[in-house]
């Protein structure tokens, strides 16, 4: 296990690997039951959707830690499931199967840009101090993540400044919805504020970031995943966990395998990419759809690859000299990019959105994991979660919350970096920073950030430092969201 990870030399232990593969797993289970619930509401059966996504977690995961030996976990994306069901299901009139394939082709896109070193090249171009800026804006927005699971905020909306519900134009005048509602969007008149804490769970998460934060400053060894395991066992008598809700059947393993021959390789069937592409009026509308996937995946595995790989030296300046000089596979990065890149892919082929490299990797990763190791210890155990799903459900939500809220302030140093004395440096990465945790979004605070980052340059005269590739990119950033708006 030394020889094969590699842990002397990059300054971890067996111990420390497996702490930071449990942390990583609490902070990210949570898709287990979440993913289900987004995409069964296109008609996707849930139990399917459970396994399919244990199993696109479980192989991608694997391939990240043996392959590339980093400590980094995938699982189907959080945002990318809502546009598969909102946006391409009910709000462009696809099925679910036209949507796995397209989920499918996507993931052959990125195969053939990392295989083709067109993701080497992004990185590449992108300049060090919008790269220090990502780091830090990654830090924030896991800290939201947190302080959201936490339920410290809430948001107030009126009829007014609601804008859509359930995918359609909001009339105030409807007064029922078929099925319920499950989706309201509202404008800028939304405000957030705090809680008053006269929720159990609200009080739960303040308890578990005091002890959390206790544990780190007396440098107590596995404080992070302590700090989860504490806060789950206060979570029972505070009845934030009710234990005699725990359902050992809703998600047996019989039910999900008789459910997942239903998603199973519905990709490449007569109602997936065979009706899909049988329409000819359609392909720009689906070309246009598939490439809004592609550019979302990219980016937020390039934005977590740079904001928390650089400052912890899992990617070392040895393996960015190897990224930018060898060839093939020389560099950890190479293999990291690879092995994402095959993650959407595997997912479509089993019915699951798009597989994404996980920011709350990051959890593990400030708990001391270094190596592939790591990942692996995450994947077995979402591996086990097929027989334990009843248990993994038991950790609430305000109990990985601290986690996620420490490892963001950790991160916030990438800042320290960024020369915000000169706004040609601080604007751009004002933008890439803070509209990453304010959009929810690594890739469109990377695209507000290469869009101020090209504006500045082209202010001040020095458009010629601006790399072809960022232009591209930029360009690309800009048609997306034109394309969104026409979707």
């Amino acid at each position: 296990m030394e020889k094969f990870f590699k842990l002397k030399e990059n300054g971890t232990t067996v111990t420390t690997e497996f702490l930071a593969g449990l942390t990583t797993f609490f902070a990210m289970s949570y898709i287990i039951f979440v993913n289900p619930n987004i995409l069964s509401k296109t008609g996707m059966p849930f139990q399917a959707v459970f396994l399919s996504t244990i199993i696109a977690t479980v192989v991608s995961t694997l391939v990240m830690g043996l392959f590339a030996n980093v400590p980094y976990a995938l699982a189907p994306g959080m945002g990318l499931n809502a546009f598969f069901t909102f946006t391409v299901v009910f709000g462009l009139g696809f099925t679910w199967q036209e949507a796995l394939a397209m989920v499918f082709i996507c993931g052959l896109f990125n195969i053939f840009i990392t295989v083709t070193k067109v993701r080497k090249m992004i990185i590449k171009a992108i300049p060090v101090s919008m790269q220090h800026a990502i780091g830090g804006g990654i830090g924030i927005f896991i800290a939201y993540i947190g302080l959201k699971n936490a339920n410290l905020l809430e948001f107030l909306s009126d009829s007014k400044t609601i804008t859509q519900v359930n995918g359609a134009a909001y009339n105030v005048a409807t007064e029922a919805y078929k099925g319920g509602v499950f989706s309201v969007n509202s404008n800028g008149g939304i405000v957030p504020s705090l809680v008053n804490f006269t929720s159990p769970g609200a009080l739960l998460a303040v308890i578990g970031l005091i002890i959390t934060v206790f544990l780190l400053l007396k440098k107590v060894r596995g404080a992070i995943l302590i700090g989860i395991v504490l806060t789950t066992l206060l979570a029972i008598p505070m009845g934030v966990v009710d234990l005699s809700k725990v359902s050992f059947e809703s998600n047996s393993l019989g039910a999900a395998f008789n459910d997942l021959g239903t998603t199973f390789m519905a990709a490449f069937g007569s109602e997936g990419i065979v009706k899909l592409f049988s329409d000819p009026a359609r392909l720009p509308l689906v070309l246009m759809t598939i490439f809004a996937f592609s550019l979302s995946d990219t980016f937020d595995t390039l934005g977590t690859f740079i904001g928390t790989g650089r400052k912890t030296g899992i990617f070392s300046e040895e393996d960015e000299r190897q990224l930018e000089n060898g060839s093939g596979f020389s560099s950890k990065m190479d293999k990291a990019l690879f092995a994402d890149a095959i993650g959407t892919s595997i997912g479509a082929v089993f019915g699951t959105s798009n597989t994404t490299t996980y920011v709350e990797s990051a959890a593990g990763i400030g708990a001391g994991g270094r190596t592939g190791l790591t990942a692996v210890v995450t994947a077995g155990l979402f591996l086990l979660s097929t027989l334990l799903a009843p248990f993994v459900g038991i950790v609430p939500a305000e109990a990985t919350a601290p986690a996620l809220i420490i490892v963001g302030v950790m991160m916030l140093s990438s800042f320290a970096d960024v020369k915000w004395d000169e706004l040609d440096e601080a604007i751009p990465a004002f933008f890439a920073g803070i509209f990453m945790a304010l959009c929810y979004s690594i890739s469109y605070g990377i695209a507000a950030g290469f869009i101020f980052y090209c504006l500045v340059k082209v202010i001040t005269g020095k458009s010629k430092d601006i790399h072809p590739i960022l232009w591209v990119a930029t360009g690309l950033f800009i048609l997306n969201f034109i394309i969104l708006a026409l979707l």
